[in-house]
């Protein structure tokens, strides 16, 4: 076997081994030939032109990114810093590679201005209240914005939102006055409550002077029970009442016998 046969065989080994490439099931090559795109290779091995084709790796896999805080100033003029965490993930390996020179920092910089301008556009108590509003708004803004790209916004999450020191303390007197305002309320209508209760109580026990009677006798026996000590109340003249008009009808017979 001649030198030329050898170097032929060698070069056309390096040609095949240079060519090889393992793309794993997260990944897809983007392969382009002379500059052109021709296609996107799937899992697996592969092999490619050296010198020919250039391949570019993209990841399918969900992208967790974290928004940096960004400086929002609300509609009722208040300065907040707001982040959020951004998942996404590639769909379209071909357009992440030919749409745009870098879908990561491209995806990155529109979701901090979309942050700003959404939440600069909502009052303070909106974002603190209607957080999953906000959340959808965004999502669906990125999204739109992202799809050329090929890129697919799962979800935008608000993680946090920072206020002002005196805004923080402004918000704790409203919340210890409202607090304070439900007490009251709660406390205003256990008393009506309670009086209206006294009045139905009265109307009964002034109906029927028998039930005021029973109602005393039995305070009577409520204070002789848990007090040791003696305690001489006044009785009414009612409660004798009884026995003096059957002493008085017991005379009158008498004296219709007599």
């Amino acid at each position: 076997m001649g030198l030329g046969v050898l170097i032929g065989i060698g070069a056309i080994a390096a040609i095949i081994f240079l060519g090889i490439r393992i793309i794993t099931e997260y990944e897809r090559g983007v392969v382009f030939r002379l500059g052109r795109f021709t296609g996107v290779k799937t899992a697996g091995l592969k092999w490619i032109i050296p010198g020919v084709d250039r391949m570019v790796r993209i990841g399918l896999r969900e992208i967790v990114m974290d928004v940096p805080p960004q400086e929002v100033i609300t509609r009722d003029n208040v300065s907040v810093k707001v982040n959020a965490v951004l998942y996404f993930r590639v769909l379209h390996p071909e357009k992440a590679v030919i749409q745009v020179e870098n879908y990561l920092y491209g995806t990155s910089q529109l979701a901090q201005t979309t942050l700003r301008s959404v939440c600069g556009q909502g009052e303070l108590d909106d974002l603190l209240a209607e957080r999953e509003s906000v959340n959808q708004k965004l999502q669906q803004i990125i999204d739109d914005q992202t799809e050329p790209w090929g890129v697919k916004v799962r979800a935008v999450e608000v993680k946090q939102i920072d206020l002002p020191q005196e805004m923080q303390r402004a918000m704790a007197k409203q919340a210890e006055a409202e607090r304070e305002k439900r007490s009251k309320v709660i406390h205003a209508e256990g008393e009506f409550q309670a009086a209206q209760r006294l009045l139905d109580a009265a109307r009964v026990l002034s109906g029927e002077p028998a039930a005021l009677q029973l109602r005393y006798l039995q305070t009577l026996a409520e204070v002789a029970t848990e007090h040791s000590s003696s305690i001489i109340f006044p009785i009414p003249i009612d409660i004798l009442r009884p026995f003096y008009e059957m002493a008085d009808a017991k005379l009158q017979r008498s004296g219709e016998r007599g």
